[in-house]
């Protein structure tokens, strides 16, 4: 696995790196491709819409050239000093800091002389700024903007109460570990629920909708297949990292002291049990089976064990020196490649479709019936906190991909019933 690029490109080079670029995550740096997708597929849509008359611009009254404000001069110190302080603090600090860049970031670590500086300059370049647009009267100037020169925006907003949500959720979900530490676990860069970000970002982009006066049945539609992209994409991130969004053990698959991967003999997992269970306990609680891939089948897309892993989960690594020597002594089904070759597909189809759908809400419906269905089947095989309601275990993503599924049926076959009848 790549857990950040100092490793990633060692890895592929065979040369040693910078110690700078450990700071930079792969998981980061797909979920930003991530958003990128997103972003373009939107924008492309919310263009679509526009030229059916669907979406209409907006027009804002803008004051220039007024002096700056207190609060103005607030902000760029405030912002400045913030700046300053965080990545101020990371040169001299790489090894500290590069482990948990985010950890890093919420954390009151920081370079107090660095913030000050760019504080001080932030400050003066906005007096200039403000000096160099002030009018002797300011101007009411009219300023047109369409929906889909707000994608940018839109997807900002997403990501950040995305994040929350996905931090907040993940909290319900390891409830025992947010107990020991409820600062650091919000606060730690492991640790996200996908539908956690997708709930609180809609309700977010509900009410974003209202105040720019974008119909939000239409955004819904825009966003859908982005979405599905986005997801995907995400993924990968989380593979390639070794995030611990993985699959239950196949034992098929055991690995060798030196972190390499080999087939096992049926009997051989219970020898692994025996031998590692005293220092990754996890051996003994996560369910097995014995699945082999087919002839015709790589290896890998059966059982992978994720070698040098971010999250530091497994034994460790013979010889290994570093920052990540963790692999898992047993393979595991390596789901999150499930899941964006699922998502590629279901992407073509979602975007094949959206200019059949005449109806608003129907092509959002479809995408949340198969969104749900995706992530409620491989949910079989992934390693999630179950939920005891007596007569059903669900995991919190089953609960949540079934409400989806419902309310995607609601969606594409009662309301578009209703709406079709009213001819609205």
């Amino acid at each position: 696995m790549y857990p950040d690029f100092q490793y990633l490109l060692e890895s592929l080079t065979g040369s040693a790196m910078p110690e700078w670029l450990s700071i930079f995550k792969t998981f980061g740096f797909f979920v930003a491709i991530a958003f990128l997708a997103a972003a373009w597929t939107l924008s492309l849509e919310l263009k679509r819409k526009e030229q059916m008359g669907l979406l209409h611009p907006t027009e804002t009254i803008v004051i220039v050239g007024k002096p700056a404000t207190m609060s103005d001069y607030i902000w760029a110190v405030v912002s400045g000093f913030l700046l300053g302080f965080k990545v101020g603090g990371i040169f001299g600090n790489i090894a500290r800091v590069s482990p948990d860049p985010l950890g890093y970031i919420f954390s009151t670590e920081g370079n107090l002389l660095a913030g000050l500086a760019v504080g001080g300059l932030l400050l003066y370049l906005k007096y200039s700024e403000k000096k160099k647009q002030e009018l002797p009267k300011p101007e009411e100037r009219r300023s047109v903007t369409h929906p889909h020169q707000r994608a940018m925006e839109i997807l900002l907003i997403a990501a950040v109460s995305g994040m929350a949500g996905a931090k907040i959720f993940n909290a319900f979900e390891t409830w025992d570990q947010f107990l020991a530490d409820p600062i650091g676990s919000l606060f730690s860069s492991a640790g996200l629920t996908f539908y956690g970000g997708l709930i609180v970002a809609t309700i977010s982009l509900y009410f974003y909708s209202r105040k720019h006066r974008i119909p939000f049945k239409h955004l819904c539609d825009a966003a859908a297949p982005g979405l599905i992209l986005a997801y995907g994409i995400g993924r990968l991130g989380c593979h390639f990292a070794g995030d611990g969004d993985w699959g239950i053990f196949n034992s098929a698959y055991i690995t060798n002291a030196d972190g390499t991967l080999r087939a096992a003999a049926v009997g051989e997992f219970n020898d692994v049990v025996a031998k590692v269970s005293s220092v990754y306990k996890d051996i003994t609680t996560i369910p097995h089976i014995y699945a082999p891939a087919p002839s015709w089948l790589p290896d890998w897309l059966y059982g992978m064990n994720y070698a040098h892993n971010v999250n530091h989960d497994g034994v460790l690594i013979q010889g290994c020196t570093g920052n990540y020597c963790a692999v898992l002594p047993v393979s595991v089904f390596p789901t999150p490649l499930y899941e964006f070759a699922t998502c590629m597909l279901l992407f073509g189809m979602l975007w094949a479709l959206r200019t059949r759908f005449k109806l608003p809400l129907q092509l959002f419906g479809l995408y949340l019936i198969v969104n749900g269905l995706e992530r409620f089947f491989v949910e079989k095989i992934r390693v999630n906190y179950k939920y005891d309601l007596g007569f059903i275990k669900p995991t919190q993503a089953e609960i949540i991909s079934t409400i989806l599924v419902i309310t995607g049926l609601v969606l594409l076959f009662i309301i578009s019933k209703q709406v079709r009848d009213k001819k609205v």
